[in-house]
């Protein structure tokens, strides 16, 4: 043994840029040696090399040699490893203290990224001296052009020391690369795309926004860095694994593969939990579904999604007398926002109104799309509308500023949300203060934590299919002006809670723990 490991660290130390040999005895001690191990060691032996002068510029990072006596002990050794290289590398050229959130898509303009810029400006208030990095994968925009589109989208003005690393791996978690299986290739994905962060740049406290939980173990074990996250949806939920086992008679062998597929990675999603220091959910709906995973309630924070609340409060509730009555629908064009289901509830409505009414009504889809396959998803749903003959009666307001947006809503009567399970709807919160009388699915979170549909304290309708949308929407439009102005008043007045400021007030109390002694301020 003692002449096989002198052989292999002799091999070894000829390569370049060897950072060292890790060693461990019987006994399963592990040893650091620089360059050099004594003959009188035995037992399990890993190498870690660090061969970056082979490697090309869109390489990443570094290549790892692994031999073992013992496969399961490799794995130990090789974090350990990897973990000593990056906590002595941050101890050598120690640097500014910083935070980085894991934000892939930061320049899509939804609900996930006004959650980041929020976030962003939330720390930078309360903690100006931390350096503040995003990862990113959006490699066609500037952060000249990422901050300018933050201010259009949603009119947040971020701070002028906002850094980006750029990552250029993001097709490791499109979706589309993994026909099958999809979820575990995405989060598989994601943890290549995060060794490349990792390799970037390495931060103090680590906060994912996206929903990539299984980069937390990589920050927290290599990185050994403080780890959060802010949870929009869970990747699994026991409503995924539910629809799989009604459908059981319809496909047998397939359903019962895919329940065992969704069984066991749920179990692996259950474990990434355990490596977050504070996890950070946006609903009610989302908190139930990650407690039962994660098991971690007192680690688990409650912060609801900042909404502009305060300026489209500002319209005036009363619209300008007109034949017209505009439906607005407001939403990214992704294929979850199920927005061929509002179309069928048009079509449902054309049904029960009578020609005169029907003339005057117009549905406007005001949404933002993140690459060419929404763009191809808004060319297919005005195919449909063609196809339902609703042509006459729908426009599509495709990456409108900040400014279009709020002429839109202030023009809107009614608004239609129609996900299935909507882990918020930041949308739905928008339209009510905007003052529209609000139909949205009943599920998830405007289900548990926005919309009251019965007693004195009503402030929207909910629906489950195109059917209940469109007699939503006829009741609607029946209400006399005096029930129209009471539900507006209701809507407005209880979105008060899912402000900006209360985000502001509820994310900075989530993340203080994963700030040392240290004075910032």
């Amino acid at each position: 043994m003692e002449k096989h490991v002198l052989e292999e660290v002799s091999k070894l130390q000829s390569e370049q840029n060897v950072l060292g040999v890790l060693v461990s005895d019987t006994k399963g001690l592990c040893i650091f040696s620089s360059g050099e191990v004594t003959p009188g060691i035995s037992g399990h032996v890993t190498f870690i090399a660090n061969q970056l002068s082979k490697l090309d510029k869109h390489d990443l990072y570094p290549t790892i040699v692994l031999k073992s006596d013992n496969n399961a002990f490799s794995v130990v050794v090789s974090i350990a490893g990897l973990r000593w290289h990056y906590v002595s590398k941050k101890r050598k050229f120690p640097t500014q203290f910083s935070i980085a959130f894991f934000h892939p898509y930061c320049n899509a303009g939804g609900g996930g990224e006004r959650v980041l810029w929020c976030a962003v400006n939330a720390v930078n208030t309360v903690y100006p001296k931390v350096k503040i990095v995003i990862y990113t994968g959006d490699l066609e925009v500037s952060p000249v052009e990422i901050i300018k589109r933050a201010k259009q989208r949603f009119n947040i003005t971020l701070p002028n020391n906002l850094e980006f690393v750029y990552l250029h791996r993001r097709k490791w978690v499109e979706a589309e690369n993994y026909p099958y299986f999809t979820l575990l290739g995405q989060s598989l994905g994601s943890i290549i795309l995060g060794f490349e962060a990792l390799r970037l740049f390495q931060p103090d406290i680590y906060i994912d926004t996206m929903g990539y939980a299984f980069t937390l173990p990589l920050f927290s074990l290599i990185c050994g860095c403080k780890v959060s996250c802010y949870v929009h949806y869970p990747t699994i939920s026991s409503d995924m694994i539910n629809k799989v086992i009604q459908q059981k008679g319809k496909r047998r062998t397939i359903s019962y593969i895919k329940l065992i597929y969704y069984q066991l990675f749920a179990k692996l999603y259950s474990l990434v939990g355990w490596f977050a220091d504070s996890i950070m959910v946006n609903s009610s709906w989302t908190e139930d579904h990650i407690n039962t995973l994660w098991k971690r309630s007192l680690s688990t924070y409650k912060v609801y999604p900042p909404c502009d609340t305060s300026d489209l409060q500002c319209l005036p509730l009363e619209r300008h007398k007109t034949k017209s009555v505009k439906i607005i629908s407001l939403a990214q064009f992704r294929p979850e926002k199920d927005h061929p289901l509002q179309l069928k509830a048009m079509y449902h409505l054309r049904q029960i109104v009578n020609e005169h009414v029907w003339e005057n009504i117009e549905l406007v889809f005001v949404g933002s799309t993140r690459n060419q396959e929404d763009e191809m998803r808004v060319v297919d749903m005005m195919d449909l509308c063609k196809h339902l003959s609703l042509e006459n009666n729908v426009r599509f307001k495709v990456n409108i500023s900040y400014d279009e947006l709020k002429n839109e809503l202030s023009e809107g009567l009614i608004g239609l949300h129609a996900m299935w399970n909507e882990h918020f709807g930041i949308g739905v919160v928008e339209c009510m203060a905007a003052g529209l009388i609000m139909i949205a699915h009943r599920s998830g979170g405007p289900l548990m934590d926005i919309i009251i549909e019965d007693g004195a304290g009503q402030n929207g309708f909910l629906a489950s299919n195109e059917v209940e949308y469109a007699h939503a929407i006829h009741k609607a439009l029946l209400l006399s002006d005096t029930q129209k102005l009471s539900l507006q008043k209701a809507a407005r007045g209880s979105v008060n809670r899912f402000s900006n400021q209360q985000f502001h007030d509820n994310f900075l109390r989530a993340i203080q723990p994963l700030f040392s002694l240290k004075k910032f301020k």
